[in-house]
């Protein structure tokens, strides 16, 4: 066979040869291949880290076993799932079991320290005035039906309401300022509020206690401790704040301001309701920083026993700061307050969040049944004001008609149309209105008023002549025109009688 036939036959071959579907890799979800890498990877790291532990090297450690467990069962796991898939699934298999351990560990843990609260707290749980007496009249020996946390709640409450009184407004506005105003001074704020995220609590205590107290000589209040939570909570607002703004897309803004709305306007109704949701959760974030601070608490309120009411007026104590004097207590009855004051906290952060998930709505395009609801209802109300602005019964777009004589006045008179490039003159009615000359199609001069002679009518002017004026109207000639007889000046009938047509010439006249 020469190799012309053999070129000719190649093609042939090739062309002939069955093509393999292309086949979708799936993303997500469970397959038989991938649950059988991953028992199989497991049972392999088990096997591994028990020969490891208890045969081959002298390791010991529950720790230690579970790292080394763990280690062999990744790499058992990309080897298996090598088998059948390229290098990029190999690794997005991998990264995506270590993202669901990550999880998965810190689901654990946070269940745990729940749990624990809880077990530990039980016993002052059961008793309600664990909730609405205070510590004045119970001492660390007596039973958990004497006493209660009452004051710590007030105070918690009292102190979370006052920093967010001064956090969220400063928070946002600071955010949105460096959102809306990029330049040099925008960046040294972002930086220092970026520095303050890792300002320690205690320095905050330390400072209003300088300012407010020694400074100043205001007494410790729960105003002061305020101002301590306040100061941790305000940059961790503005950095979570700035981030959710950031996010908003700018065809929103620039849709906006194309449509004249100024820039305080956009801001107000355009990207502060798009990021609502993620505003909530900066306040949620700052909330919980505040809340759980102790020693700001300690040296700017001070420490009482008892329920107090004002927060401009005597010491005051949190639920952070109960718990921290319960538990130094050796006695079972005060830990087990110290635990229930804990378990009572973690659930008033809940409620701060589910509060504030409320508030804060859905995402930005999805609304509830009510808001829906009201969203039709005044794009209903907008299609009928534009259906009345625009109906044909309203005098904006209809000429104007004079009003109908009153009973005795006379019928208001018509006056002579401008010549042909002669501009209508306009005089003020007496009601304010335009009474305007020149009504086309009428060519007859005005009518005579009582008591005045005549208009006569001029000659006509010959072919190669000007034509012949009339005689100047006096200075207290008056026209009677429009509706109720409003006067026009002499100017004004000289310039109408200019106006006025040639009359045809008399018949003998000649040039």
């Amino acid at each position: 066979m020469t190799v012309v036939e053999q070129a000719a036959i190649a093609p042939q071959s090739e062309s002939s040869a069955p093509q393999l579907p292309d086949v979708p890799r799936r993303i997500g979800g469970l397959t038989r291949s991938g649950v059988l890498a991953l028992s199989g990877a497991a049972v392999s790291g088990l096997c591994v880290s028990v020969l490891l532990f208890g045969e081959l090297a002298p390791f010991s450690g529950a720790l230690g076993f579970a790292v080394t467990w763990y280690a062999v069962f990744l790499c058992v796991y990309a080897v298996l799932t090598g088998l059948e898939e390229n290098g990029q699934a190999v690794r997005d298999r991998v990264m995506t079991v270590v993202l669901w351990t990550a999880a998965a560990l810190l689901f654990c843990a946070l269940a745990l320290v729940v749990g624990f609260t809880l077990w530990r707290g039980r016993e002052a749980l059961t008793y309600l005035n664990f909730f609405h007496q205070d510590m004045q009249a119970a001492g660390p020996l007596d039973p958990l039906g004497v006493g209660g946390i009452a004051h710590a709640m007030v105070g918690t409450l009292l102190m979370i309401t006052i920093a967010l009184l001064i956090t969220v407004p400063l928070g946002l506005a600071c955010a949105v300022y460096l959102n809306q105003i990029p330049g040099r001074f925008s960046r040294f704020v972002r930086t220092i509020v970026e520095a303050m995220t890792a300002l320690p609590s205690i320095v905050a205590g330390l400072m209003v206690y300088a300012v407010w107290v020694l400074q100043l000589g205001m007494e410790k209040s729960g105003l002061a401790a305020g101002f301590a939570i306040s100061v941790m909570m305000l940059p961790i607002v503005i950095r979570a704040a700035d981030v959710v703004l950031r996010l908003v897309p700018g065809t929103l803004t620039e849709a906006a301001e194309a449509l004249g709305a100024p820039r305080w306007r956009t801001v107000w109704h355009v990207v502060l309701p798009t990021a609502r949701s993620g505003l909530a959760t900066a306040v949620i974030l700052g909330t919980a920083r505040g809340i759980g601070e102790t020693s700001p608490v300690l040296l700017t309120a001070g420490f009482t026993a008892a329920t107090n009411y004002n927060p401009l007026h005597g010491p005051m104590i949190s639920l952070p700061l109960a718990v921290f004097s319960f538990v130094r207590s050796p006695e079972p009855a005060m830990i087990a307050r110290g635990f229930g004051a804990a378990a009572v906290l973690m659930a008033l952060v809940l409620i701060l969040f589910v509060i504030a998930r409320v508030i804060g709505g859905r995402g930005p395009g999805q609304q509830s049944r009510s808001q829906a609801r009201r969203t039709a209802r005044a794009s209903h109300r907008d299609t009928l004001r534009f259906t009345e602005l625009h109906s044909p019964g309203l005098s904006l777009f209809a000429p104007h008609e004079p009003p109908a004589p009153a009973h005795g006045d006379a019928a208001p008179q018509r006056r002579p149309a401008p010549a042909h490039g002669a501009t209508a003159t306009t005089s003020a009615r007496s009601g304010g209105e335009a009474d305007t000359e020149g009504a086309p199609g009428n060519d007859e001069p005005p009518a005579a008023a009582d008591g005045d002679a005549a208009p006569q009518r001029r000659p006509a002017a010959a072919d190669g002549e000007p034509a012949p004026q009339g005689p100047p109207a006096p200075d207290n000639a008056t026209v009677t025109g429009g509706a109720g007889g409003n006067d026009i000046a002499a100017d004004g009938v000289a310039e109408a009688e200019e106006a006025a047509p040639a009359p045809t010439p008399a018949p003998g006249e000649t040039d």
